[in-house]
């Protein structure tokens, strides 16, 4: 069966003159999701988000219909994890999209504790592994069977895009091992993904590994401490930076395999030393401007 490849409805979006793209962000309706969601409805795409709060995800279309308006935007309650919604789920995709050229799996959490192994409910781990790792590979299952019934030519021309960590990002993370090690399995996951659809002639879907980076979210800083948040706050970029540069990378994506980062590597580490050396900079100024002003009325005194 081949889906039709048509769009169900043309979005009045004003955009340049260039082919719309039906895109799914799974986990859609706040953070990064959300601002990725708003950076290709002002491109003129259309997008399906879905996550686990439905009225959440209800309020988060709304919001993205306000924001801008006349796009074409729909959004769902729907788990990752849950196999028995997927046939609603993926009804709901096709029908509204018809074709879907990128999906996105970015749901995912961090779990509830950030401290040793020992210290972490299981119920915690679970909730941090299932909906990291089974979510991501149930997503990457259900994203194949449609776009491989889609019409291609000999290259990649549908994408999947999954949030894993690299070695070096496990290593930097602070999180708690189920989170680490669940990450470092969707990586896996889209290594062994792309080779499979190469093995099998899968030649029109390309699978891609998305690095955003450090991202001011409520996963970011969850059950932290006051020091940590406050280095966090201070080397995260907020959603809407991040998104728009992705965004176009997403877009312009080629080939069966790849790792998109926000920034390269070098990029972040030089920036997050900058940014560390400007607060330390701003610190002692203020210090030096704060024994300036007690001096200056009468609270300081000069001895030689």
């Amino acid at each position: 069966m081949t889906l039709n490849a048509n769009r169900l409805t043309e979005s009045p979006c004003p955009v340049e003159e260039r082919e719309q793209l039906g895109i799914v962000i799974t986990g859609g309706s706040r953070g990064l999701g959300y601002a990725l969601a708003r950076e290709f409805l002002l491109g003129g795409d259309r997008v399906v988000i879905c996550g686990r709060d439905n009225e959440r995800v209800e309020q988060a279309v709304g919001a993205l219909r306000s924001e801008v308006g006349g796009c074409e935007v729909y959004g769902t309650g729907f788990d990752v994890r849950d196999s028995e919604a997927l046939g609603r789920f993926r009804s709901f995709v096709v029908t509204r999209l018809g074709r879907i050229d990128r999906w996105i799996n970015n749901a995912g959490t961090a779990g509830f504790r950030k401290g040793p192994l020992w210290e972490i409910e299981p119920d915690d781990m679970m909730e941090t592994i299932s909906t990291n790792l089974y979510g991501s590979m149930l997503m990457c299952r259900l994203a194949v069977d449609i776009m491989g019934r889609q019409p291609f030519e000999d290259r990649s021309r549908y994408h999947i895009f999954n949030m894993g960590f690299s070695p070096f990002g496990a290593r930097f993370s602070r999180s708690g091992i189920p989170h680490k090690a669940s990450k470092l399995g969707v990586a896996a996951l889209s290594g062994f993904l792309a080779a499979e659809l190469g093995e099998h002639e899968f030649r029109g879907i390309g699978v891609h590994e998305l690095s955003p980076g450090l991202v001011k979210t409520d996963l970011l800083t969850r059950d932290t401490s006051g020091e940590t948040a406050a280095f966090l706050d201070l080397v995260a970029e907020e959603p809407g930076k991040v998104a728009r540069v992705l965004a176009g990378k997403i877009r312009a994506v080629h080939g069966r395999e790849s790792r998109i980062r926000y920034l390269p590597l070098p990029a972040m580490g030089a920036r997050i030393v900058l940014k560390l050396a400007g607060h330390r900079a701003g610190g002692l100024f203020a210090d030096l401007r704060e024994s300036v002003e007690r001096f200056r009325k009468g609270k300081g005194s000069a001895k030689g």
